[in-house]
């Protein structure tokens, strides 16, 4: 048994961390935030184990990396102390999932200190999983920002906008230190780095109540150049509101592509995917004869089909989807605020979305 057991590095490594806990305890150990009201420290040591074994994290596949949990019932979070450096950068990558409808805050402890050995993830780990929206934003070429928010939305109602263009990687709205209300402005991250640029372009100007969104990159090395005048984040950031260019039609085909103006419960519906239909043909009717309208519908409550989410109605010339584009930007149908940008032609024709 000593002999098979010494063969494998990651029971290895937990040997030689249980020999010298004390050399690597700080490197071993995981801030967790804003924990809910009435759980335990049981609960979320089996809440993180199940969760990393469900993923399919290696060191959980073994046995269970999770030592001990410390939890502060009067302040809302806890510590959790695993076997090994290795693990707690594993555990990192949960930063964001949902217990008991809450959203937990993954970080490194503020007396944190890399491993004798070095620490390949000192802020984080690269392992996404799917599902979990991190509440960290790692600065990076394609992290976005957005401000001139209104102050009465919150986290879900903004996460809403966002993800018609794409599941979200990360996000984070600025709140303030002193009451917790929401400061205006947000960084976010999509999953898929393509739909960066579609997603600035689409909401960049959106008007929402009286308030103006600015929506660029965040860095400012990665943003284009020639915009001149003061910095839009800093604008928006400091309250000021700086002048936006209206989204630009150099590349404006046939197709329009319209953007949270459904859901999939609402398209599971066959009389509310009809009147969507329906509204959606009438609408788009007065700017220009349209050729032909799509929208991708799940089959059941599980299924997500390509673009779902979104609607794409093809004219019969640019002339009618550029007046449909400018018009329909930041109207409002039902609850939402439409969001309206073209699609290539040919992706639409081979039902690539």
């Amino acid at each position: 048994m000593l002999a098979a057991a010494s063969t494998n590095p990651i029971l290895m490594q937990q040997v030689a961390n249980v020999a010298n806990p004390q050399a690597t305890r700080q490197a071993r150990r995981l801030y967790i935030g804003g924990v809910p009201l009435g759980v335990t420290e049981g609960e979320i040591g089996e809440f993180f184990f199940a969760a990393m074994r469900s993923a399919g994290i290696p060191c959980a596949q073994v046995t269970n990396p999770i030592i001990a949990v410390q939890l502060n019932v009067e302040k809302s979070f806890a510590f959790i102390e695993f076997r090994s450096p290795d693990d707690a950068t594993s555990g990192m990558a949960f930063d964001g999932i949902v217990l008991r409808g809450t959203a937990l805050k993954v970080r490194r402890p503020k007396d944190y200190q890399a491993p004798p050995t070095g620490d390949p993830a000192p802020q984080g780990s690269s392992v996404y999983i799917p599902g979990i929206v991190s509440t960290n934003v790692p600065d990076s070429p394609n992290k976005i920002f957005i401000g001139g928010l209104p102050m009465f939305l919150g986290e879900e109602q903004i996460k809403e906008l966002l993800v018609s263009f794409g599941p979200l990687r990360a996000f984070n709205l600025v709140k303030d230190g002193q009451t917790g209300n929401s400061k205006g402005y947000a960084f976010f991250e999509y999953v898929d780095p393509g739909v960066t640029d579609l997603a600035c372009q689409g909401l960049n100007g959106l008007n929402l109540q009286d308030k103006t969104l600015v929506v660029q990159r965040a860095n400012t090395a990665a943003r284009p150049a020639g915009s001149g005048g003061m910095d839009p984040i800093m604008a928006a950031m400091m309250g000021i509101g700086a002048p936006l260019a209206p989204t630009s039609t150099a590349a404006a085909t046939k197709i329009l592509q319209l953007l949270n103006m459904c859901t999939p419960e609402e398209l599971l519906d066959d009389e509310e995917y009809a009147d969507i239909n329906e509204d959606v043909k009438e609408e788009c009717g007065k700017f220009g004869p349209v050729a032909s309208l799509f929208i991708p519908r799940p089959t059941s409550a599980t299924d997500t089909p390509p673009g779902l989410g979104k609607i794409f109605v093809e004219f019969e010339t640019v002339e009618g989807s550029v007046a449909a584009q400018q018009a329909l930007y930041g109207r409002k149908f039902g609850p939402r605020t439409v969001v309206s940008s073209f699609y290539p032609e040919d992706l639409y024709q081979q039902r690539q979305f």
